[in-house]
């Protein structure tokens, strides 16, 4: 089985235009971004800072789960599982 990764089209670019990425399936989420960032470096450049950890203007969910509620990048994904990446929007 594999996660499937659905990314906003804010970062469509970064992943070769893909609204999608089928990724083998990882026990935690930071496997899977680890799987993510093999494929497409300049995203995960996006999506987490030098030291690893997620961008704080960056929310993941898995499922219908956002990770920081959980257990953030050690959150379990199951195969089979969406995970959702949505950078937070500011504005006034």
């Amino acid at each position: 089985m594999a996660v499937t990764v659905i990314l906003p089209q804010v970062l469509q670019s970064d992943a070769g235009g893909a609204k999608r990425v089928d990724l083998p399936g990882g026990p935690t989420l930071r496997a899977v971004l680890d799987s993510l960032a093999d494929r497409h470096p300049r995203l995960d450049r996006r999506v987490r800072d030098e030291q690893g950890a997620l961008r704080r203007y960056v929310n993941v969910f898995i499922g219908d789960d956002e990770c920081r509620a959980a257990s953030g990048l050690d959150t379990p994904v199951p195969d089979g599982t969406e995970v959702r990446i949505l950078p937070s929007v500011a504005g006034g």
